[in-house]
């Protein structure tokens, strides 16, 4: 008689369960070690410019409840730019998190989208009645559907563009204003008790919340590399610029984000009559 091989029942506590098939993998611990071996913290560094930002945003809503409107306007156009260094600082150190995105969205919500609203209805909106608040909720309205639709997007065929002016921008257009009107009576240029900027205002808000959410192409600045060496005249219209800015810094950021305001919808009747339409968004169900 030839030997027969003895199978023995492997034992339900084994890789194999009694019938030959494969235990499940939580039994063999394997599953609770990958999650302690999970990283659960955040990055510090671009979350914190993040973080400084709603700040910000923050800052310049209580500003604008007390009254104090050009502190409020200033402090929106100093979040604008630790917004724009976050995603700058996620990228160079290699940092970006899906956490940072979402987080990033939410400030953005706050510091460019309720902050402008509510500043610029207690400054001069709220004189309007039923219109100032419409005004005020368009652009709100505009800045959560912008802000939406970017993360919606899965990547644009044409990087050097947004679709629909960003909110920042916005931001920067209608806390300009603020700025620049209370600056200008602070110093006397311009009579304190000159015409009312109610109606300005709120054409003011209502192009910036409309333009959000419109398919015009604006620059966006992506196809600048920081790492790529520029020629030497570049460093010195760099200085003169921040030379400018520094000489009467409410005339000309309004004056730079007002033309870039314009920008975007001149490009898009540039393309619509020359034939050639604005740059087409990826989305989700796109092949």
């Amino acid at each position: 008689m030839p030997n027969r091989r003895r199978f023995r029942p492997l034992r339900s506590g084994g890789p194999m369960g009694s019938t030959g098939q494969a235990a499940p993998l939580e039994s063999t611990g394997a599953v609770s070690a990958v999650q302690r071996r999970r990283p659960r913290g955040i990055y510090l560094l671009p979350n914190a410019f993040t973080t400084a930002a709603l700040f910000g945003g923050f800052f310049a809503i209580v500003q604008g409840m007390n009254g104090q409107f050009q502190t409020a306007a200033i402090a929106i156009f100093v979040s604008m730019v630790l917004d724009g260094l976050d995603g700058r600082v996620a990228r160079l150190t290699n940092t970006q998190s899906a956490f940072g995105e979402q987080y990033d969205s939410l400030a953005d919500m706050v510091s460019f989208g309720a902050a402008p609203a509510l500043v610029v209805y207690e400054w001069s909106l709220k004189g309007l009645g039923k219109l100032g608040w419409l005004a005020a909720f368009v652009y709100v309205a505009g800045a959560a559907l912008r802000l939406a639709r970017f993360n919606a997007n899965i990547s644009v065929v044409d990087k050097r563009f947004f679709q629909g002016m960003p909110s920042p921008a916005a931001a920067a257009l209608v806390a300009g204003l603020i700025w620049i009107a209370t600056d200008l009576r602070e110093t006397r240029w311009i009579d304190a008790g000159g015409p009312d900027l109610a109606w300005v205002a709120c054409g003011l808000t209502l192009y910036a919340g409309v333009s959000m959410v419109s398919n015009a192409p604006f620059w966006s600045g992506k196809t600048i590399d920081l790492k790529r060496r520029v020629p030497f005249v570049v460093g010195i219209a760099i200085m003169m610029g921040i030379v400018l800015i520094s000489a009467d810094p409410p005339v000309v950021l309004f004056s730079l984000f007002l033309v870039y305001g314009l920008s975007g919808w001149v490009l898009w009747g540039w393309r619509v009559y020359t034939g050639r339409m604005p740059p087409r968004i990826l989305r989700e169900d796109d092949d």
